[in-house]
């Protein structure tokens, strides 16, 4: 979340930049700030009481060494007086000190000087393409019918063991899937990402600390009884792992990439761009994770960037990158690039990556910080991506590599496949 010095200090500004994200922050800023001040009076005079009851027992400590036993009694008064008013005191802390963080939890982060202005995923702003998109053949199709032609992803028995949105990969489209993933995870770990396997389930303070509660709470399978969160991004478990971390600046950067399923209710979505594999409920993703110190993050972003792009070189896809205008950006980034991959039979863009820098965002609610060289304290900046998510990935190489004799696997996967088309 937003630091409270930063709100306090830079009321306007906050309310104008999240106007970019199409909020109106003005009721809620003022809120923070009012609970801010009633908190930090009822501080002041909890630790002026404390103070005082501190002093008192000191007194009452001589006295009662001196004998003065009759005048020891009547500070001992006083200060059952104090202590009774700093209970109160205590407690109207906890409560203002818990209505503060609730409201600081509705406020997004701030967007970066050069996020677009915009509402819609029209208004994003198309900063760089390459590959050529091919010419398919007479009767090539979109890669649901391609999945049941080759008998390699059944929709329908997924419906039979779960319902809509959880697909059964069957022979050679398993394979690619287990290719893929290999693939990613073996790219990332060369340029330096550590490999971890993390939990699929959250607890709370897990999806508070990347932002996804209570942004998304919504679009999250919850699993009651246990009170645990079943993750929607690989994001969330690792980033979680710097939870209430110091680390020491020559630390940083620290690199992490890891592979899980993802489950997402994806609520409200519907027609015709959803089909196949284009909207999932559970799907496959690798993601990567990075703490720097603030003065490198945005050059660290940009590498996250080119390595994204040399990933789409080797599967030699048409892709193109976006900036994201501020309406259609996460409640917690602050500077987002997705990555689109064209889908040739469906003649449309597919989003297949998220490449973003959250600034302090998630350190502070994490509480990440590190120590620099001069022993002060700061946060940390935390970075993440998809390199890749597999479902559109996987859809895009069907459709774009299919011939009348079948589908040709990239030249870069053939080692991990193991095969070289699927027939």
């Amino acid at each position: 979340m937003l630091q409270i010095s930063y709100i306090r200090e830079n009321q306007e500004h906050v309310i104008t930049a999240l106007a970019k994200k199409h909020m109106d922050a003005k009721t809620i800023v003022e809120a923070v700030i009012q609970l801010d001040e009633n908190r930090r009076s009822t501080q002041v005079a909890l630790d002026t009481i404390l103070t005082e009851a501190n002093k008192l027992s000191s007194a009452i400590g001589e006295m009662m060494k001196k004998g003065e036993k009759s005048k020891a009694e009547i500070l001992k008064l006083k200060t059952s007086q104090l202590k009774e008013s700093s209970k109160e005191l205590s407690e109207k802390l906890d409560i203002l000190t818990n209505e503060l963080q609730q409201k600081m939890y509705l406020l997004p982060n701030i967007p970066s000087d050069i996020v677009p202005v915009g509402k819609t995923p029209e208004e994003n702003l198309n900063v760089f393409e390459e590959g050529a998109i091919p010419v398919l053949h007479d009767g090539a199709m979109p890669h649901w019918d391609l999945v049941k032609k080759y008998d390699i992803i059944d929709f329908e028995l997924g419906v039979k063991i779960t319902g809509a949105g959880f697909p059964v990969y069957k022979g050679k489209g398993a394979k690619l899937q287990r290719a893929l993933i290999s693939y990613f995870l073996d790219k990332n770990t060369e340029a330096g990402y550590q490999e971890v396997q993390v939990p699929l389930l959250v607890n709370e303070a897990s999806g508070y600390g990347t932002g996804q509660l209570p942004d998304k709470e919504g679009q999250m399978y919850y699993v009651g009884e246990d009170d645990l969160y079943l993750i929607p991004t690989a994001e969330v478990p690792v980033t979680n792992i710097f939870r209430d971390v110091i680390l020491q600046e020559n630390e940083l950067p620290v690199l992490y990439t890891g592979y899980t399923p993802c489950f997402r209710r994806e609520a409200g979505s519907y027609g015709a761009h959803v089909r196949g594999l284009n909207r999932l409920h559970q799907f496959d993703k690798v993601e990567i994770v990075r703490v720097e110190h603030p003065d490198n993050s945005y050059q660290a972003l940009d590498g996250m960037v080119e390595h994204v792009k040399n990933i789409m070189r080797e599967l030699k896809l048409p892709f193109r990158i976006l900036r994201l205008c501020g309406g259609d950006m996460s409640f917690a980034s602050a500077l987002t690039y997705d990555f689109e991959v064209y889908s040739t039979a469906q003649e449309r863009w597919l989003e297949i990556s998220s490449v973003s820098n959250f600034e302090t965002f998630q350190a502070n609610r994490l509480k990440l910080r590190f120590k620099g060289k001069d022993g002060k304290m700061q946060l940390a900046h935390t970075l993440n991506g998809s390199s890749l998510a597999l479902p559109r990935v996987l859809a895009g190489i069907l459709e774009n590599y299919q011939t009348p004799e079948g589908i040709i696997i990239p030249e870069v996967l053939r080692p991990y496949t193991g095969f070289d088309i699927i027939n």
